[in-house]
């Protein structure tokens, strides 16, 4: 497989993830077996009221996030902010509350140094959501150079997450789809980078009624590694990821992403991939990104 079409699978399996999840959104896994049984397709709907194959932040802010490296590769992150803040402008209706705190702040004081700061103490230090794990796979997508990807994906995080363990959920979840990119096997690369986010380990002992689908980054990253390692297809990946319901659309994007590196866009159902809104928009970014990846 090559690297286009893992690229590929990459965005559009957050987006698809995002998109399927969007439904499913702040239900209970009682309340999406009552109304949906075992949901396997994009219809929209849910909590925000989407039209099917629209997709939320998790997919607007990745595409913030490739397009802030395709302006400036070299030093993407004040480019990066820059669409974080055009997107906030735009009002939309499913911002989270630690970024919207950290824009907010940003459009206040103009200074990047304050605002994950600032949204930290706001939120009695409680900013270890998810918010900046869901859109930090461009970064891995790009750089060939795992010590700038990694400072990149830090960088990134810190913009409006403040703790230390959304960086390292981000950081660890790039260096898997780094490894994906790179054509190594799924398992091995969980077990060697695990070691280090040691944590993480319990995610090989749990079953899936011990998972917690909630917005905070460690829950998160455990419901996408469980998801991911239990499951033998995209589809399923992703499908177990979203009928976890809580806050679906974000794990079953993270989810996608990484399933989407690891089995490739030709892997990702058409009668997904079909639905998404901003399918042309992605196919721009990954043939702008497989270009830049050879002067990176």
């Amino acid at each position: 497989m090559d690297r286009y079409e893992r690229i590929l699978g990459g965005l559009f399996g957050v987006a698809c993830g995002d998109a399927l999840g969007g439904t499913l959104e702040f239900m209970s896994k009682d309340e999406i077996e009552k109304k949906y049984g075992y949901l396997k397709d994009v219809i929209g709907g849910g909590c925000w009221d989407l039209a099917p194959g629209e997709v939320t932040d998790d997919t607007i802010m990745t595409i913030a996030v490739a397009e802030g490296i395709l302006d400036n590769p070299e030093n993407p992150i004040e480019d990066i902010g820059k669409h974080f803040i055009e997107w906030y402008d735009s009002k939309p209706k499913d911002i989270g509350n630690i970024i919207r705190i950290a824009l907010g702040e940003y459009k206040r004081s103009n200074d990047w140094m304050k605002t994950a700061y600032y949204a930290h103490q706001a939120t009695g230090g409680m900013s270890a959501g998810n918010g900046s794990l869901m859109r930090c796979l461009p970064v891995a997508l790009y750089y060939i150079d795992v010590e700038k990807m990694l400072e990149i994906t830090a960088s990134q995080s810190v913009l409006t997450h403040y703790d230390q363990k959304a960086t390292d959920a981000c950081q660890f979840y790039n260096l898997l789809v780094y490894q994906y990119l790179n054509d190594k096997p799924k398992i091995p690369p969980i077990r060697e980078h695990i070691e280090k986010y040691r944590e993480y380990k319990q995610v090989f002992q749990l079953s899936k009624d011990q998972l917690k689908p909630t917005g905070y980054v460690f829950d998160t990253l455990i419901c996408v590694l469980w998801c991911f390692i239990n499951t033998s297809s995209f589809e399923d990946a992703v499908c177990e990821a979203a009928n976890l319901g809580g806050d679906a659309d974000t794990i079953a994007a993270i989810t996608g992403g990484m399933a989407g590196v690891y089995y490739g866009y030709d892997a990702i159902p058409d009668r997904w991939k079909e639905k998404i809104l901003v399918k042309e928009q992605l196919t721009s970014i990954a043939k702008r990104m497989i270009k830049g990846n050879r002067k990176v």
